[in-house]
This record gives C-alpha cells, structure tokens and sequence, in this order.
C-alpha cells in the first residue's frame, strides 16, 4: 500500500470516485477507508473526524496528510492516471479549480442529489470487486 485514502462514505459521488479508484487499482496501492464506519473513530483515534469530513484526505505512508485536489492528484496519479487532475494544479487554474472543490466540498450531498437523485447513501459501500459501482442495500446502482 502506498496511501490511504480517507472519503465520506455517505457521499453517492464521493464513492463513484472511490470506485472507479478501486476499479484502477490493480496494484492495491491504496487503502479506502470510510470515515462513516462506526469502526473509524475507534480505528483511528488520533485523527479529527471533522476535519476529514470537511475535505478528502489522502495519508502517504510517511504520515504526512495530503487535502482536497491534491489528495485526489495523488490518489489518481498513485494509480498512474495523475493526467487526470493534474492539469487541474496547474498555476492560476489551481486557485479556480481549489475554489469549486471547497465548494462542492460543503455542498456534496445537495450536488450529490441534483446529479444522482441519491443525497444521502446511508448503506452504500466502497464495490468489493472492480466491475461493481457504488451499490446501496435494497437499491439497483
């Protein structure tokens, strides 16, 4: 494992992109872990809950947390798609694009409902296997 990745699980977006990184992952170079878990806080004791639930946070294996663009940068690009939001840390570009992440960040369960129709997953779950996408019990994707 290379990173751990920390994401809202509760988030129908959110766990698109969780999935679509596991689905690339062949490697397993990161850990998904879904700071919703009743298990989180006992899991990971040190680290403030509020402060992953405001932003997504990436772990490198040095400790050092990696927030919001970039930790999603380094998600990708640890996966060897880093193309994909690179461009997006790009100088001038960066502060725009840091701006409608921080923004889509207090409102992802509303823009969650208006591009999903779910704004809340309450039982969905990172896919166990790569062909899956963000499932919900009871529910068709």
């Amino acid at each position: 494992m290379a990173i751990r990745i920390f994401y809202d699980g509760y988030c129908p977006l959110c766990l698109a992109e969780m999935n679509k990184l596991k689905a690339y992952d062949k490697d397993h170079n990161i850990e998904f872990v879904d700071i919703q878990l009743a298990s989180f806080t006992k899991d990971y004791p040190s680290l403030n809950w509020h402060d992953l639930n405001a932003r997504i946070h990436v772990q490198k294996m040095n400790g050092e947390m990696v927030t919001g663009l970039d930790a999603t940068y380094l998600a990708w690009d640890t996966i060897g798609k880093g193309w994909l939001y690179g461009w997006m840390r790009w100088p001038i570009i960066r502060w725009f694009a840091d701006g409608f992440y921080a923004f889509f960040a207090r409102h992802r369960y509303t823009i969650s409902y208006v591009l999903t129709g779910k704004k809340r997953c309450d039982t969905c779950a990172v896919s166990a296997t790569t062909k899956d996408s963000v499932k919900s019990k009871g529910e068709d994707k």
